[in-house]
């Protein structure tokens, strides 16, 4: 069992990203797709100049659906040197407002595990319609019900490189387990989570020491929930910037640098 628990009392921005290129060298397609009959809509970004079989992140959204945020994201993971594919979980033009609207939506899918996984694998199956990517290197990250998404995927045995979450939901359902996890997590978390205190975190923990599962959890200090969301009131920008450059080594190590193929 690999397993590295941290306490970022001070943080900063840590090492520089794998590779760096033009945002003009980016290319990006709205591409559609559908599961069981429903017609989803995502976005994808890579660097054509990077050349056939990248290595593949796929980001899923917050619990408003994938929008600007997770676009920007994606972007940024293809300047990296990664092909970038931002899943949609709601449906096409489905992209809630209200918080009662949002609850909603990600509360459904939270008491419809077997709909939440039918989702998230046809997501992962649109993978084979894109170009230029290599659909058996892949590593899944997610923010906030992104981020459950993310481990709700790893309970599930997704054939996936890895995952990352960051200040996701960490509690495990009923009945469900980390037995077939397939690769190693990342859990980037603040200390000061309402959404997932550290109570969760620390069951979560137990939950994967029980399986012996590689994992990393690093924790921000007197840092709450939603720490990445630019345009939030929880925003922590240290948090936010040493956070990517956790998940950066992390996409490097399992997929290795963008530009080598």
């Amino acid at each position: 069992m690999i397993r590295i628990l941290l306490l970022a009392l001070c943080l900063g921005c840590l090492l520089g990203p794998a590779v760096t290129t033009g945002w003009t060298d980016i290319v990006t397609t709205t591409e559609h797709y559908t599961v069981d009959g429903t017609r989803y809509e995502g976005f994808f970004a890579r660097n054509t100049q990077l050349g056939n079989m990248q290595p593949v992140v796929v980001l899923i959204h917050d619990w408003d659906g994938l929008g600007e945020y997770e676009q920007t994201r994606a972007r940024m993971l293809a300047r990296a040197g990664y092909a970038a594919f931002a899943v949609d979980l709601y449906g096409k033009g489905v992209r809630p407002h209200t918080l009662e609207a949002k609850r909603t939506r990600s509360g459904a899918l939270y008491k419809d595990r077997e709909e939440f996984r039918k989702r998230l694998f046809g997501s992962l199956a649109a993978l084979d319609g894109l170009e230029g990517v290599d659909p058996g290197r892949v590593v899944v990250l997610g923010y906030c019900f992104g981020g459950a998404a993310v481990l709700e995927l790893a309970r599930a045995g997704a054939d996936l490189q890895g995952g990352i979450c960051f200040h996701g939901g960490l509690t495990t359902p009923e009945g469900q387990h980390y037995a077939e996890l397939k690769g190693p997590l990342l859990i980037l978390h603040g200390t000061e989570d309402a959404v997932a205190p550290m109570e969760d975190v620390l069951s979560l923990t137990r939950d994967l020491d029980t399986v012996d599962a590689t994992f990393r959890i690093k924790l921000y200090s007197g840092t709450g929930h939603a720490f990445t969301e630019w345009s939030g009131d929880r925003y922590a920008a240290t948090a936010d910037l040493d956070s990517w450059q956790e998940c950066l080594r992390f996409l490097e190590a399992r997929l290795g640098n963008g530009t080598q193929r």
